[in-house]
């Protein structure tokens, strides 16, 4: 049997679901792949749904879910030390790790145990690279040697310009001591795929569907309890807008709008990591969205024991 199955997948897909019926039949536990997921007090716009670990009246185990405080900072290089703490511990006790989400960055680093993560930030430079334009960004990142740059991905502006941070300190500590890095056992990937139109209404429904049951309230109490709304704008999508609504710079027709079309371009990204993931070498069996959760999970229960 493989030791450890990975189900990732757009937002909206049904990962969570699934993989609590993989982890229920395999003597498994979940350990979750959300970068946002770890902070506690943000539940419906995170889709933590924790409903969906109960199966039968059995609690299905769930980890990296609810570990910090909401305001706190928390980074890839925690995460990533953090899963790898988590798997050993779940193989250890002789279950099956399911890992699932759909952050592609903090997958691909568990996966391929990237070193990198662990390079510090440079906020010195990172304040000299926000003054230049994307082009002059590309320009500086593509001089650096390409055994510094051969990993980067610099497909959005906030990654070109961790790329060149990642770049700039490994130019200057050539031979780095990354210990506690951890690589995991080979692990077998499955994807969920939909068809774009499925996706959308997917993701359009869901969102009606946590407006009505209370997110706006949500980032309410947590700008009640003091978090800064820029720290909540930073945290994107749902508590961006919805705290540039309830701070009044935004009507709530244009709030729901804004952020409807967000999490359909952000759905699109994550599928276009999730290729990119398959093009540096992470194979990924995608699975038919549109089929019963039965049928998906009696495939994976069939590659995982043949």
């Amino acid at each position: 049997m493989q030791k450890i199955s990975v189900i990732l997948g757009p937002t909206a897909s049904g990962k969570t679901w699934l993989a609590v019926q993989v982890a229920q039949r395999l003597n498994g536990e979940v350990v979750s792949v959300d970068s946002r997921q770890v902070y506690r007090g943000m539940d419906i716009g995170t889709g933590k749904d924790l409903g969906e670990y109960q199966i039968d009246n059995q609690l299905i185990p769930y980890h990296l879910i609810d570990i910090i405080d909401a305001g706190s900072d928390y980074n890839l290089y925690q995460y990533q030390q953090d899963c790898s703490r988590v798997i050993s511990q779940i193989l250890e006790r002789g279950r099956m790790p399911v890992l699932c989400g759909g952050t592609g960055l903090y997958l691909e680093a568990v996966l391929k145990g990237h070193r990198y993560t662990a390079v510090p930030v440079n906020d010195e430079l990172r304040r000299m690279l926000q003054t230049q334009t994307d082009e002059e960004l590309l320009e500086a990142f593509q001089k650096f040697p390409p055994e510094y740059t051969a990993w980067a991905d610099t497909s959005t502006r906030k990654r070109r310009i961790r790329a060149i941070e990642v770049a700039t300190y490994l130019t200057s500590h050539p031979n780095p001591d990354f210990s506690g890095t951890v690589s995991l056992p080979d692990a077998a990937v499955f994807g969920i795929d939909l068809p774009v139109e499925v996706r959308r209404q997917r993701i359009s429904n869901r969102l009606r569907e946590r407006l009505q049951n209370g997110m706006v309230e949500e980032v309410e109490r947590l700008l009640e309890r003091g978090i800064p709304a820029e720290k909540l704008i930073f945290y994107g999508l749902e508590y961006k807008f919805i705290t540039q609504y309830l701070r009044g710079e935004l009507d709530y027709p244009t709030m729901v709008t804004r952020l409807e079309t967000a999490i359909h371009q952000f759905a699109k990204r994550q599928m276009t990591f999730f290729r990119k993931m398959e093009r540096d070498g992470i194979a990924i069996r995608w699975l038919d969205g549109q089929q019963p959760v039965e049928v998906l999970t009696g495939f994976i229960l069939k590659e995982l024991c043949p």
